[in-house]
Formats: structure tokens, sequence, C-alpha cells
């Protein structure tokens, strides 16, 4: 009976991280396909007041899924050895490594410049180098939906 509550409890953990990774897709690709481009049309006198509610809201909105998905991750890596040993979820976290990487390394900074003003440049490195996290996202759910599928 234990060992079956264990794996029970594992399978919820996979489904919660695989929700909160399902959940990113969506934000992320509504981000980079409506909100970013959005941001090039306010205009520079409204700009600082959008983009500092920008960042207030989608805080909200990004940083709890993103620590469910490390913290899952984490959970599963530690208590099961299927998840140390697939090739798939493996990979997978690489991918939630790249996520945090560009999130922290290049988009947060971006978005300091931005909120000094618009700046052409920062804005057009924000949306390109968004895509790595965009297609790194969308990677990671089919590598999921796919280890999923191995149940």
């Amino acid at each position: 009976m234990f060992l079956f509550e264990i794996i029970m409890n594992l399978l919820l953990i996979f489904k919660i991280h695989l929700s909160a990774t399902l959940y990113m897709v969506g934000v992320i690709c509504l981000i980079q396909i409506i909100n970013y481009p959005l941001f090039a049309l306010v205009g520079k006198k409204d700009f600082p007041i959008y983009h500092a509610k920008h960042i207030r809201m989608t805080s909200f909105v990004i940083a709890i899924p993103m620590l469910v998905e490390i913290i899952s991750l984490g959970l599963l890596l530690y208590l099961d050895t299927f998840y140390r040993n697939n090739s798939l979820f493996i990979i997978s976290a690489l991918f939630l490594v790249i996520n945090w990487s560009v999130t922290f390394l290049i988009s947060v900074p971006l978005h300091d410049i931005l909120a000094l003003g618009f700046d052409q440049k920062a804005w057009q490195k924000l949306v390109s180098t968004n895509w790595i996290r965009t297609i790194s996202w969308i990677a990671r759910a089919i590598l999921l939906l796919e280890i999923q599928n191995q149940f």
C-alpha cells in the first residue's frame, strides 16, 4: 500500500509539473505573439506607465507557475530514478534551465532598459530573444506529453 501511495504522489507531482508547463506555453505564446509586438504601438509618452503595469501584472501570472515548474522538477528528480534516468525528462529539464537563464540573464535586463522608456533596440532584442523561451517551453511541453504517454 505504501509503494502505491508513493507512486500516486509521484504521478500527481508529474501532472502538476506538466500542467505548469502547459500553462506557461500559453502565457509565453500570448506574450510573444501579442504583448511584446504591441509595445511598439504604445507611444513614448505613455510607455513607462504601460510597461510598469505590464511587468506588475504579468509577474504575478508568470512567477508562480515558473516556481511550480522548478520545484516539481526538483522533486521528481530527487524522488524517483525514473525521471533521473529518462532522457526525455532530462532534456526537458535542460529546456527549463534555458528558460530561467534567458529570463534572468536577457529578458529582465532588457525590461530594465524598457522601464526607463521605449528603446527600439532593447524592444527588438526582447522580441527576438523571447523566441528562445517560446520554442523551449513548447519543446518542454511536447517532451512531457510524450513522457506522460509512457505511463
